[in-house]
């Protein structure tokens, strides 16, 4: 029932080196994220395994877009330079979601008795304005290639580098939404989802040096600005879940696990009030149950214990649970607060 948990802080990672980068690049990839169906991390050990999310993730596309930009250069394909200021735009978006993940690894204090986890929902904004702002800009740059044409140059190459663009956007893209759907965060999973539009767009610079092969430089820009209507489709969608986070809102069917597992533990016998939300990836529960009148304050307090263990259990992210008990049946209690009830 206390809202606070004595979360214990976790020493600092020591710095690697370079030439253990690869082999711990692997052990992240591979380490497995379920806990025994749902045990319930703390907010401390589900923000680490955020953060390891999100240095994979930036060291993955960063070598993705490098590999890229290369090409960019003696190529001339604007098809290819979108694909790789997108992919660059998706690697730094890794960034705000770091600073999140470690902020919210903080404990709560006086003055932010919930903790810190909105800071990442703020992250998942920045995330919004990233794709906005690429979207613009490769824009921009298609619509100007449509007025002045030109063939590219070193097909192969090209069509190389939209392979590599794909191969690692999707690596990337499952990895955070895997991770981001396990720990229940929303701004990775988002972040996951625009990774795997960059992955499908990156497949729109092959389309584009095949045009090229076959001497059609007006495949370039229209790959383009395909890249970018992908990435407004992608805006729009990201922006609404976003947005719902923010404004408290909740998956219908979390509020239906967060009730069968409130019912399914023995003494209660109904659920009167129920509020779930989320604070960046905990799920905060506020449940009022009805047991037997004639329990002891001990025996209904035991009840309440058992409702929080089991929301612990049934998710595999954080969970915040405050636990109100009242006698089934005897109402009188609610009169004197009734009055200040919102119909």
């Amino acid at each position: 029932m206390d809202p606070h948990h004595d979360y214990s802080d976790e020493s600092a990672e020591k710095p690697s080196s370079l030439g253990a980068l690869v082999h711990r690049l692997g052990h992240l990839v591979s380490h497995d994220h379920d806990h025994g169906g749902g045990h319930g991390e703390s907010i401390l050990d589900s923000g680490k395994i955020g953060i390891r999310a999100t240095k994979v993730s930036l060291v993955a596309l960063g070598i993705t877009t490098a590999l890229q930009a290369v090409i960019v250069i003696f190529s001339g394909s604007v098809a290819l330079l979108s694909d790789t200021l997108h992919n660059l735009a998706d690697a730094l978006t890794a960034i705000p979601l770091w600073i999140a993940f470690a902020v919210g690894r903080r404990r709560p204090t006086r003055g932010y008795t919930y903790g810190f986890g909105r800071f990442e929902d703020v992250a998942g904004l920045l995330i919004v304005v990233a794709i906005g702002a690429s979207a613009a800009l490769i824009i921009w740059e298609s619509v100007g290639r449509l007025f002045d044409p030109r063939l590219i140059d070193h097909v192969p190459w090209v069509i190389a580098a939209g392979l590599v663009g794909a191969a690692g956007n999707e690596f990337v893209a499952r990895y955070r939404i895997k991770v981001g759907r396990e720990i229940g965060s929303e701004a990775l999973v988002a972040d996951g989802q625009h990774a795997r539009s960059d992955a499908l767009t990156s497949l729109a610079v092959v389309v584009a040096g095949i045009g090229a092969a076959f001497g059609s430089a007006w495949v370039d820009p229209v790959a383009g600005i395909f890249v970018a209507g992908a990435m407004l489709w992608l805006l729009g969608r990201t922006a609404r879940r976003m947005s719902r986070r923010l404004l408290d809102g909740v998956e219908p069917a979390t509020v239906d696990d967060v009730e069968d597992s409130v019912r399914s533990i023995p003494g209660v016998r109904d659920v009167t009030d129920l509020l779930v939300r989320w604070h960046g990836h905990l799920l905060s529960v506020a449940v009022s149950i009805c047991v037997d009148p004639d329990l002891t304050v001990a025996e209904g307090h035991d009840v309440a214990h058992e409702v929080e263990h089991a929301l612990h259990h049934r998710f595999t992210f954080p969970v915040q649970a405050i636990v109100h008990v009242e006698p089934l049946g005897q109402t009188e209690a609610h009169d004197t607060t009734a009055h200040h009830s919102r119909d």
